[in-house]
């Protein structure tokens, strides 16, 4: 019973352990003429901010999805916005560049510091999501999802090998609820 006890124990700490420390910090969701606007913060775990610190680029996934919430079926997909940013360091130049493209505009910043380059990388102010007007009343919501790629792993690879996992992490976060009609928008929680 004690070796059980103790195995048990043992297990909780390594996958405790494993277990990594990223964050979305909202979505937070502003509404102005039927127009939805997100915003939100990504906290890296700190191994991945010194991998990223010592030279090692990192290409992170952002999804901003809107869903309608049914009751008796699975959330209905509305539209989403997908914006790629990829970080990268040069630790001997003390040279910093992050991209945007958000399958429209390609941004490319170069930063002082390591430290404003995680920051313009991570939060999302104020981005615009889609207009209410002409969407059906029902009761919505904002899902934000963050994903990092595995490095240098072929997509045949991943096909064929599709039980191996190809993300070196994925996170997300809902925004609370709002119930929308043409004449009226209420949050519900």
């Amino acid at each position: 019973m004690l070796k059980r006890l103790f195995l048990i124990l043992m297990l909780s700490l390594i996958f405790l352990h494993m277990a990594e420390a990223l964050e979305i910090k909202g979505p937070y969701l502003d509404f102005k003429d039927s127009v939805i606007r997100v915003s939100f913060q990504f906290d890296l775990d700190s191994n991945y901010v010194d991998e990223i610190r010592k030279g090692i680029s990192k290409e992170v996934i952002f999804y901003i999805d809107l869903f309608r919430l049914w009751k008796t079926w699975p959330d209905e997909f509305i539209v989403g916005r997908k914006v790629v940013r990829k970080i990268t360091s040069d630790p001997m130049k003390k040279e910093y560049i992050a991209t945007s493209f958000d399958g429209e505009t390609l941004v490319e910043k170069r930063f002082n510091s390591f430290e404003s380059m995680m920051k313009w990388a991570l939060n999302f102010n104020d981005v615009y999501l889609t207009s209410l007007k002409g969407m059906p009343s029902g009761t919505y919501f904002v899902r934000t999802t963050v994903e990092s790629r595995l490095r240098n792993i072929p997509s045949l690879f991943g096909e064929i090998f599709f039980f191996l996992p190809d993300r070196e992490f994925k996170v997300s976060s809902d925004s609370g609820l709002f119930r929308w009609n043409e004449s009226s928008l209420e949050p519900l929680r």
